[in-house]
């Protein structure tokens, strides 16, 4: 069982130093908390960095044609422009402010920095290879185990959350379905890529004809399971039926079609685990 509840981990700013919980708490009170073998932790970092950045330096800064703002880091963070939101969560500024209160040293411009100093992607792409950009990369190369540790940090979080946005009579199959695909390494890796991925699924405004496609939606979308490998394989299904209604529910301006085949090869991969 890898997903166990205890005290808060004490997460080091490179990801060292997990303890293990010795007193386990109910599940659903707000109190999970992920603990993982350095090791697989590690690993988990470098697959989420694969399917995000292809593993290399220069992904970690990427802006995609037909976005509104950049996608940094190895889960592809969003940094809106200041003055300019949109409806998926901004993740970016939460990493900072994690990293900074782990007082882990970054560039000052980027301490203080107040939404992406690029407006466009023109001018993103422009700087691509100037200095402030490689700082950038070369800042989020070196993180990545704390990075990782800001995503766990994201999942041992999203429980509650979702639980309070469910109804009442749905609450209790979420929870069993958390529970039953984190019972192995494949689940939990799945867990963490998916709310990295596509978020929680919390927000009313990441949704398209009031359908989501965070991690609340897929746990909600999975058949009854024992647990084990079947429960992760059932949540790779799951998260295939709700990213392809998300493309049919898309607005058609948005082109989302073009991202499906890779969306089903990510979770079609949580049936092979890290």
């Amino acid at each position: 069982m890898l997903l166990l509840l205890g005290p808060p981990l004490a997460h080091s700013a490179e990801g060292a130093g997990r303890r293990a919980a010795k007193n386990a708490s109910p599940p659903g009170d707000g109190r999970a908390r992920i603990q993982l073998p350095q090791q697989d932790a590690a690993a988990i970092g470098r697959k989420i960095w694969r399917n995000e950045c292809s593993g290399t330096v220069e992904g970690l800064t990427s802006w995609n044609a037909g976005e509104d703002f950049p996608s940094l880091g190895i889960g592809h963070f969003i940094w809106y422009v200041k003055g300019r939101p949109g409806p998926f969560d901004e993740s970016f500024p939460k990493l900072i402010a994690y990293l900074r209160a782990r007082r882990v040293p970054m560039p000052e411009w980027l301490a203080t920095q107040q939404g992406s100093p690029w407006k466009t992607r023109e001018s993103f792409l422009a700087e691509r290879d100037s200095p402030r950009m490689k700082e950038l990369r070369q800042f989020l190369a070196n993180t990545v185990s704390a990075q990782t540790d800001f995503i766990v940090n994201r999942l041992e979080q999203a429980l509650p959350k979702m639980l309070g946005v469910t109804p009442p009579g749905d609450r209790a199959r979420l929870e069993a379905n958390f529970y039953k695909t984190a019972t192995t390494k494949q689940g939990v890796y799945a867990l963490i890529d998916y709310v990295n991925f596509k978020g929680e699924g919390v927000k009313k405004e990441e949704r398209y004809r009031d359908q989501g496609w965070g991690l609340r939606d897929v746990l909600l979308a999975m058949g009854d399971t024992p647990g084990g490998a079947a429960s992760a394989n059932e949540f790779s299904e799951a998260a295939k039926r709700v990213l392809q209604r998300r493309v049919k529910n898309a607005p058609p301006e948005r082109g989302e079609g073009r991202w499906l085949n890779g969306w089903m090869n990510r979770c079609e991969g949580y049936k092979r685990g890290v």
